[in-house]
Formats: structure tokens, sequence, C-alpha cells
């Protein structure tokens, strides 16, 4: 299917998006506007030098909210199991925001928890800019956790493992 046009039809966009493999990270913060975490898709690096990633959040979100009044986030890059822990920090916040971190043993970490098992990026928050319907906050990157596992992804809508390719 091809779509051209001035503008892309939002479902078509989606539908494309869904090709698009990606880690599935947990973006958490903690501060004085309290604890928040969840599961987000737009995660990348931004620069080496120095250290930055980027991070896009629902601008109405209560993650985005709370990373902005903390200035701090931390990006946690799930292991290849933790599809439990995905699906925990997925969707609408719950009322309780502690009810996402119940039952697991997060590590307490300067720009917010660190989620067992996964590699992440702890960042001071430089920028949010608005755009659109999303927060992007880019993030300068302070204290890194690198668990060694491999990673799990998503795809056209399911969870996925990472497999070296044969040949």
């Amino acid at each position: 299917m091809t779509v051209t046009g001035a503008v892309v039809d939002s479902d078509a966009f989606l539908a494309a998006m869904r090709q698009v493999a990606a880690t599935v990270t947990v973006v958490t913060t903690d501060g004085s506007a309290g604890r928040a975490g969840a599961t987000v898709s737009a995660f990348t690096s931004l620069s080496a030098d120095p250290p930055s990633v980027i991070v896009c959040l629902r601008a109405d979100s209560r993650i985005a909210r709370t990373v902005l009044d903390n200035r701090a986030f931390c990006v946690n890059v799930l292991p290849e199991d933790a599809v439990n822990v995905a699906r925990a920090f997925a969707g609408p916040s719950p009322d309780d925001p502690a009810d996402r971190f119940r039952d697991l043993e997060i590590a307490y970490g300067a720009h917010g928890p660190l989620l067992p098992r996964a590699t992440s990026f702890s960042c001071v928050l430089m920028e949010h800019v608005l755009h659109n319907t999303h927060a992007i906050c880019i993030g300068s990157v302070r204290a890194l956790a690198v668990a060694g596992e491999k990673p799990l992804t998503y795809l056209s809508g399911d969870y996925h493992r990472v497999r070296p390719h044969e040949g």
C-alpha cells in the first residue's frame, strides 16, 4: 500500500509505524511532584557528546506532567522476558501511580526508579518541546546501568524477542 498527499491519514501512518520494530521502554520519574511511570514507544539517542536522549510522551499524560515538574526521568529498556512489566506500565495511568510499581523490586536512582534487569539511562530534563499531541523531552544522561540482557521489542501490535540472523 502506498499513500501520498499533503498530509498522510493518521490511520495509514499508524499502520506503517506498526511495521517499525522498537525496544520496549518504561520511562520513570520520582521527585517533589511524585513518582510515575509509563511504557513508551518513542526513545532514541540524540548525542554522544554530551550523552543525551529523547523520549516522546503524550502531552496530556501523568508521566509527561510529572517528568516536567520533577525535571528528571529514567528510561528503562526492558529485558525480553518482561512483558508483564511492559503491560503493567501501559495504558491510562491508574488513580494511584504507585500501583504500577507494586510487586517490583525497584532500585532508587537519582532521576527515577530503575526497573529490574533493565538497561537504564538516568537523565536530567534539559528541554521540553510540545509538538501537537506529544511532549519531546531531551535528557542529559547522568548515570547508566547496563544490564547486558537482550531487549524486549514491539512490532505489529505484539511483543517479540530479538534473535541473530543466521547466515
